[in-house]
């Protein structure tokens, strides 16, 4: 028989050599926010309570190869190994007024400072009585006995 004779039997096909195996990866998990309200805190000002942490899980996946070639994934397992930290954040609600150093309580910083229910024109007013600890920059203490707005 020749070689391009058609009563040649023809070549078996090679069987394809089919492999499986395991693999594992590991992949991060994000971590949330909550965010709390604080009184100790001006208003607006935010502060990290508890950092948060990412977690880690572990993925398990049964992958086919044929003839070294991959063809196939599937995952088999998910373990969590280590839980993400939720990160807390504390958010002020402290209402924070400037107050003039030269008096106690508070009487607040302007231009100009009256005694509520005087003549005054403010445009900032206070109800007294307020010691004068400093300097009467606001001339409250008209009588000098130490404390502004105590008639």
């Amino acid at each position: 028989m020749s070689a391009g004779d058609a009563s040649e039997p023809a070549s078996p096909t090679p069987t394809p050599t089919v492999e499986k195996r395991r693999v594992t990866e590991t992949r991060s998990i994000p971590f949330g926010e909550r965010t709390v309200q604080d009184s100790s805190l001006a208003k607006g000002k935010r502060k990290v309570r508890t950092a948060g942490v990412k977690g880690s899980k572990t993925l398990t996946y049964e992958v086919t190869y044929v003839n070294g070639e991959q063809t196939g994934k599937k995952l088999v397992d998910e373990v969590v190994t280590r839980r993400p930290v939720t990160q807390v954040v504390a958010v002020g609600t402290k209402e924070t007024r400037r107050c003039d150093p030269n008096y106690s309580g508070c009487v607040p910083i302007a231009s100009d400072v009256d005694c509520a229910g005087g003549s005054g024109n403010g445009p900032a007013y206070v109800s007294g009585p307020v010691r004068v600890i400093g300097n009467d920059i606001y001339d409250l203490d008209r009588d000098g006995d130490g404390y502004g707005c105590d008639d």
